[in-house]
């Protein structure tokens, strides 16, 4: 979810390109699902449901516990990974700073299985059970090439998937793989590679970054940032060695730019764009292949937001601020740092 840690040098911020983008692609009308009557549209609703504690937290990735409702969210500084509960204002800190070696946080994703999936940008993702905090394995990229370990997505059958910024590749671990692992660390393995994304991406600059799963475990959706792209990625066989087809998703009123993290529930897909403040809400064609803006809210409340996780509640949203003194630029953050609920969209 976020893109601005270098993944050669810790530490250093990265200058990342997020002007520009593609034209939107020509609209496949008959692969949308149909058209909802025109209703009154119902205004945006923007609050803080909960504090971090800390001065330097910096938000950057959030997930909803499907078995419990809770809430977790990650510092993009320290690692620190806090879990939030209805009724208590402040979180509390549910793996602290430096565990087990993690120094930053980037996308997390809570399992039905009961793991906690938090993923580590300049390493790789390590999985936690959300009842004990024990870490179950770690997976890691190997080499020591450059790699920004971004954003992470669980599918219906267990396996997650995740996203890498600098290289453009999607990684995938198995319920078998995370097996085998159990108490250890093992290999990052690539799943799909799009480093020859089409569209005007410059060398060396940040691409994939959100992802989702279509519920049915028939694709996977990933943004382009940079380009400003929506890819879809087959899952469809892959037990018998299916292609893994990538195909670029038709986008009509609108583009991926600046996209960061994605939620898809029920056909609608909402993305957020982290720089400029913004939520978008799409509908999904049935087989992916299409998608068509229904709505979008600017609101400098936001202050600049990284992810979202849909909630009964409405959608719970990380305030980065990552241009007030964080990766993005200087200044001083507004304390403590919040997670935002937005409800009308």
């Amino acid at each position: 979810m976020s893109f601005l840690r270098s993944a050669g040098v810790a530490g250093t911020a990265l200058a990342v390109l997020l002007t520009g983008g593609v034209t939107a692609a020509q609209a496949h009308a008959t692969a949308l699902a149909a058209p909802v009557a025109p209703t009154a549209a119902a205004p945006v609703e923007i609050s803080t449901a909960f504090e971090l504690p800390g001065d330097r937290v910096y938000p950057e990735g959030v997930t909803a516990d499907p078995r419990t409702g809770d809430l977790y969210a990650a510092s993009f500084t320290d690692g620190t990974v806090f879990r939030m509960t209805r009724g208590d204002r402040v979180a509390e800190t549910f793996l602290p700073a430096g565990a087990d070696g993690r120094h930053t946080a980037n996308g997390l994703e809570a399992d039905r299985a009961g793991r906690l999936w938090v993923t580590d940008s300049t390493s790789g993702v390590a999985v936690y059970d959300m009842r004990t905090r024990a870490l179950l394995a770690r997976f890691e990229v190997a080499g020591e090439e450059p790699r920004f370990v971004n954003d992470v997505a669980v599918g219906p059958d267990g396996s997650a998937y995740l996203t890498d910024s600098v290289r453009a590749v999607v990684y995938r671990v198995t319920p078998r793989q995370l097996a085998r692992a159990r108490g250890g660390r093992a290999p990052l393995t690539p799943y799909a590679d799009l480093s020859d994304l089409p569209g005007p991406v410059a060398s060396g600059t940040y691409t994939l970054n959100g992802i989702v799963v279509d519920p049915a475990g028939r694709y996977l959706l990933t943004a382009d940032m940079t380009g400003g792209g929506l890819y879809r990625i087959d899952l469809a066989g892959r037990a018998t060695g299916a292609t893994r087809a990538v195909r670029k998703v038709a986008l009509e009123g609108g583009d991926m730019v600046h996209a960061d993290g994605l939620e898809l529930r029920s056909g609608t897909l909402w993305v957020v764009h982290n720089t400029v403040n913004a939520i978008s809400r799409w509908r999904v064609a049935r087989d992916g292949s299409a998608a068509r803006v229904e709505k979008r809210v600017t609101d400098e409340a936001l202050q600049l937001p990284t992810t979202l996780a849909w909630h009964p509640d409405g959608l719970y949203v990380v305030r980065s601020q990552f241009d007030k003194g964080g990766p993005l630029g200087d200044g001083t953050p507004t304390l403590p740092f919040t997670v935002a609920l937005v409800r009308g969209l």
